[in-house]
């Protein structure tokens, strides 16, 4: 029998020169726009609403989110048979 771990991995590229950097304002409204690799060969563009019209709220809930986010990726993977440590 074999068994595949599939270990997932943040990678993010921030444009210092940009403070708006995958911020996209949609009539008003602040939007966090990624890209994400499923597999090797595929990408998908994920759009999520910030639900504000501030920018400087928005800056704040997407650095949030991709804190958030890398400390997900940090976390150990557990093994088939463990339960994940949290």
């Amino acid at each position: 029998m074999s068994t595949t771990n599939v270990i997932t991995l943040a990678s993010l590229r921030i444009s210092e020169a940009n403070p708006n950097h995958h911020l996209w304002n949609n009539n008003g409204t602040w939007f966090l726009h990624y890209t994400v690799y499923p597999t090797a060969f595929t990408k998908e563009r994920i759009r999520r609403s910030l639900g504000t019209k501030d920018v400087n709220q928005a800056r704040e809930r997407r650095d949030q989110f991709f804190a958030h986010l890398a400390k997900q990726s940090s976390a150990p993977a557990a093994l088939p048979g463990q339960a994940a440590v949290a």
